[in-house]
């Protein structure tokens, strides 16, 4: 049974459910980011009827979607299923789970929005790969809200460390001071278990309660095969071997001491042609993120991208972890990199961006100057360097700064807050979370 692990989307639910001229809410999330658990918390703390459907555990559930989409014909096909369930307006959530399974529910979300009788929440794990099966998207009618496995803070607030004492390391952030030492040191010991443990709910409930790195590995094993098995499901046939070999290259690209992405990596001959969808399909599940190369480092990042060159990050940190051999898990505990160097620490701070809702962009030119990410932060153009170490040299983003008018940089590395220059900081690896 997992522990109640306090989430921030909470706070997103109650702002949507308070809001009066609210559509439906369309949560996506990859699989076992704890949406069916938050979403079925909330509505029985807030609601007195609730009518929960779950189209991958039931299929019959579909049949309430496959006549008529008016509104009086999906109430009289609810009351035949859940005849011992009341719709009231204002206390009633109908709860759609799972929602890719059943295209035609995903086009009944303008209809159950446009007569507004009762509260409407869909999930899906999948949608970004089933939606050429909708027969009409309803674009415009509904709100869409991202959910993520748990991020830093939330993990520290599942080990104990108060929302009151991260408030106090935030502090030291904006004034940029010094973090006393003990406190330093426990934040940075605390990073380096989430890097290994990563958010997915099951695996931080199982590492709080045990403080066991061998059954944490065997649950994320455990998530990364239901993927697979994803794959084989929802994949198309002629791209299930591909997407897998995709998939299972991610650790082979994160060694190299490049990062952009190089499809003769997943097998010899490989090019875009063949691959390309492959990886869509992945980031379209919610498993993997693109970081895309810019022309310049300039605002704004969107319009300088291009689209073609781009590394990919793993989604969830933890996970990645667990595709790599047995005993990394202890190496990076004890601070020891091995062939994957600071990769790892990219893939935490990419991780990281994007739970923040930030899209990820890196620059590089002529393989002779490489930033690892760059961010618009403040309002401008920042350089974002990562290490692994204490190590504070900053000749790249000096660099960039001199040659490219870069507005500022911040190194994120194991050392305290310090000011390098006017233009660059240092501030450690947990602290990226406030960017």
């Amino acid at each position: 049974m997992i522990k109640v692990l306090k989430r921030k989307i909470m706070n997103d639910l109650i702002n949507w459910k308070n809001n009066p001229n609210k559509m439906c809410l369309l949560i996506k999330g990859a699989r076992q980011v704890g949406k069916t658990y938050i979403i079925d918390k909330f509505c029985k703390e807030n609601y007195k009827n609730y009518i929960y459907i779950n189209f991958f555990e039931k299929n019959n559930y579909k049949e309430i979607f496959e006549g008529n989409l008016d509104i009086d014909t999906i109430c009289k096909q609810l009351s035949l299923k859940f005849p011992d369930r009341q719709i009231v307006k204002d206390d009633t959530v109908l709860v759609l789970d799972e929602i890719q399974d059943c295209p035609q529910a995903i086009t009944a979300l303008k209809f159950l929005t446009m007569a507004n009788r009762f509260d409407v929440i869909a999930t899906g794990s999948l949608l970004g790969i089933n939606y050429k099966e909708v027969p009409s998207y309803p674009v415009g009618y509904i709100e869409h809200l991202e959910m993520h496995s748990l991020d830093f803070e939330e993990f520290c607030w599942a080990k104990g460390i108060s929302e009151e004492a991260f408030g106090y390391v935030k502090e030291y952030f904006l004034k940029l001071e010094e973090v006393p030492i003990a406190m330093h040191n426990q934040m940075m010991e605390l990073f380096k278990e989430y890097i290994v443990v990563g958010g997915m709910p099951r695996v931080v409930d199982e590492f709080v309660t045990t403080k066991n790195f061998a059954t944490v590995l065997k649950l994320q094993r455990d998530i990364l095969q239901d993927y697979e098995n994803d794959i084989i499901k929802y994949g198309d046939n002629t791209e299930k071997p591909k997407i897998r070999n995709a998939f299972l290259s991610i650790p082979k690209h994160l060694a190299k001491d490049y990062k952009k992405f190089r499809y003769n990596l997943i097998e010899s001959g490989a090019n875009s042609r063949k691959y390309a969808s492959s990886l869509r399909w992945l980031q379209d599940a919610n498993i993997t993120s693109f970081c895309y190369n810019l022309s310049i480092p300039e605002l704004p990042l969107e319009g300088n991208a291009k689209s073609d060159v781009f590394k990919i990050y793993m989604r969830d940190t933890g996970l990645l972890m667990a595709m790599l051999d047995d005993g990394y898990q202890e190496e990076i505990i004890k601070g020891n990199l091995g062939i994957y160097k600071g990769a790892i620490y990219e893939n935490i701070i990419a991780d990281i961006f994007t739970k923040n809702n930030k899209k990820l962009y890196y620059f590089e030119h002529n393989s002779t100057l490489e930033i690892d990410f760059i961010i618009k932060y403040q309002n401008v153009a920042t350089g974002i360097e990562v290490k692994s170490s204490n190590n504070t040299k900053s000749k790249s983003l000096n660099t960039l700064i001199n040659n490219w008018n870069l507005a500022k940089g911040i190194k994120l590395s194991t050392k305290n807050v310090s000011i390098i220059s006017d233009k660059i900081i240092n501030i450690p690896l947990y602290m990226a979370i406030f960017l």
